[in-house]
């Protein structure tokens, strides 16, 4: 991240920018940086300027306690205003809903979009499974053990013990414990799991709701309901992606929206 701005509460963003054209800023999920969007942002940038930053309690910006979701929706609001005022804006699973919240807002962009935001309303068991993830996740950051919350999450998004064992051994894993005290930065975004349906019908901004084919049936299923709760929402299945889309699919739909004459 070769540029830094401020926040309104004192917290400093670090954010780099690549391409020309509409600008798009890309908010990432959990367990990721802004890094983890440059892919995606190297195949907008052949036709937007797409922006990348690492959300508060990430990378190399930094972290104001406590934590509230209004903070980072005012993180939104600078990178905005840092970018020119002009943008539109895309999130990836949780940080989906943390642009939904933005926009619900009245964050001032051109249009908006999000892949797979992971609402549990069509999951079996769904509100149940994340108070329990809620519960012991509090219990493991609280307790400093960056690990166990990052099994926790690992567990969440469906990964087998085995994996799971296997990940703990892989250089990777130093990073994902930095990271692990912003799970619990998501795990607010998400409230409690459940579609936020009054919220989503005070949206005025179009939105573009993606899923992939490959993804759970559950998935879709909140992903079609995030584009029938917003006005002027809009639902698009990818086939044969998951949640881990690749940005090569990806890129060329986002393109395509943020490009579009209103």
């Amino acid at each position: 991240m070769d540029k830094k701005t401020t926040s309104r509460d004192g917290t400093a963003l670090a954010y780099a920018m690549t391409g020309r054209g509409p600008t798009v800023i890309l908010v990432c999920g959990a367990m990721s940086t802004g890094g983890t969007m440059a892919p995606l942002a190297e195949r907008l940038a052949e036709r937007c300027t797409a922006v990348v930053y690492d959300r508060r309690g990430r990378g190399a910006s930094g972290d104001t306690a406590p934590y509230a979701v209004a903070r980072e929706v005012e993180d939104l609001a600078t990178l905005l205003d840092a970018v020119g005022g002009d943008a539109a804006v895309f999130g990836v699973s949780s940080g989906g809903a943390l642009v939904l919240e933005a926009v619900a807002s009245g964050l001032p962009v051109r249009r908006a979009a999000v892949y797979e935001v992971p609402y549990a309303d069509a999951l079996e068991g769904g509100a149940e499974r994340e108070a329990v993830y809620k519960e012991r996740l509090t219990e493991a950051l609280s307790a400093g053990r960056r690990g166990d919350a990052v099994e926790l999450f690992l567990r969440l998004t469906g990964l087998g013990e085995e994996v799971i064992r296997g990940a703990r051994q892989s250089p990777m894993w130093a990073g994902m414990e930095a990271v692990a005290p912003s799970l619990a930065h998501d795990d607010t975004v998400m409230g409690d799991g459940l579609l936020p349906r009054d919220r989503l019908t005070t949206i005025s901004v179009p939105v573009l709701s993606v899923a992939g084919g490959a993804s759970p049936r559950w998935m879709r299923d909140a992903a079609r309901a995030v584009a029938d709760f917003v006005p002027e929402g809009t639902y698009r299945v990818l086939e044969g992606q998951t949640h881990m889309v690749e940005p090569e699919v990806l890129g060329p739909v986002l393109a395509d929206y943020f490009t579009a004459r209103p």
